[in-house]
Parts: C-alpha cells; structure tokens; sequence
C-alpha cells in the first residue's frame, strides 16, 4: 500500500506540490478536506530543519489560488454569486463582508473543513473588497495556520509520520481523493452550464 501511495501521491509530497496543492485548496473546482494541512504537517515532519519553509510555500500557494477565485468573483458581482454559492449560505456570507470587509476571513481562513473558504473568497471579490486588506488579512491567516501545524509537526515529528504514513490513513486519503475528483468533475460541469446558459440568455 505505502508503494502504491507514494507512485500516486508522490508529485504532491515535494515542495512545489505543497505550493500547487494550496493553490488548488483556494480555487473554485478542487477540494480535498485537510489535503493542504496534512501535506504541510507530513512536510515539516519528514525535514524538521526546513519545516518553516512549507508554511510559505502553502501561503503563497493560497493567495495564488485565491487570486483567481477572487478575480472570478469580481467579475460574477452581487448577482452572479448566485451561479456559484447557494442562496442562503450567500445571504449570510454578504452579512458577514458588508459587516467586517476582509476582518471576516480570518476565521474561515484560520479554521480547517468543513468550515468553506472559497464562498467567502469569491464574496470578497464581488462586492469589491479592498483588495490589499483582503489578501494581507488572508495571508497573514494562512501563515499562522501553516506555521502552527509545521511547528507541531517538527516537535512531534516522529509520531506524526507514524500516523501519516499508516495504511489506515493513506486509505483515507485515497477515499478523500476520490471524493474530491468527483466533486471536481461536478464543479466543472455545473460552472459551464452556468456560463453557458448566461451566454445564451436574452440581454
């Protein structure tokens, strides 16, 4: 099973997939629950003398992918939010903005899954955000939340491989694999209906 995992998931175990995986982790089409978190702690576990190195390189990985994210949300505006979140969860999302502009990411870019980072990305972005105070409150957040698990992870970085590199876990990951390329594929199909329909819509 460990060769196996590693012949699959080998590419993300290196540091420019820690920085492609965070990227990812903020976009609109891919999501793996604590895929970046456990990428950064096995990281910083497996190389304790360069474990401050993954938390930049995931924080960089992050304002990257959020730059799209947000750009797309800008572009949607107000409105075109509701192609891309559910109406409820929009109506509590843009409480939240109006009320504290960029302050409100700092909790969903703080907390892991299943608390979603993407809906208030792309909030941001379409009701116009300073953009500045968005991405410095983001990646001073993310940068915490990397640097924590990082530290732990080379503290503890023994036990922690254990874990990780248990058969139980890696069959977890996998399942979350699968789960997220489904959600993926999902994603894509319904962001093109969407895009489509309102091409063809009257103006």
């Amino acid at each position: 099973m460990t060769s196996f995992f590693y012949s699959i998931f080998g590419f993300f175990l290196t540091w420019w997939g820690a920085f492609l995986m965070a990227a990812l982790d903020t976009s609109m089409l891919f999501f793996l629950p604590f895929g970046i978190d456990a990428l950064v702690i096995f990281l910083a576990a497996r190389n304790p003398e360069l474990f401050w190195v993954y938390p930049i390189l995931a924080t960089g990985g992050s304002l990257t992918g959020a730059t799209v994210t947000f750009w797309i949300g800008r572009k949607a505006g107000a409105h075109g939010l509701e192609r891309f979140v559910p109406s409820r969860r929009l109506e509590r999302l843009k409480c939240k903005v109006n009320e504290s502009g960029a302050i409100a990411m700092a909790i969903p870019a703080l907390l892991p899954p299943p608390f979603p980072l993407t809906p208030f990305i792309l909030t941001c972005g379409a009701l116009d955000v300073n953009r500045w105070r968005f991405f410095i409150t983001l990646g001073i957040v993310r940068l915490l939340r990397f640097g924590a698990e990082a530290l732990l992870a080379r503290l503890y970085g023994r036990g922690v491989l254990r874990i990780l590199q248990s058969e139980p876990f890696q069959m977890v990951v996998i399942g979350f694999v699968v789960i997220a390329l489904v959600g993926t594929i999902v994603s894509a199909v319904l962001l093109w209906r969407s895009t489509h329909q309102k091409r063809l819509s009257p103006a």
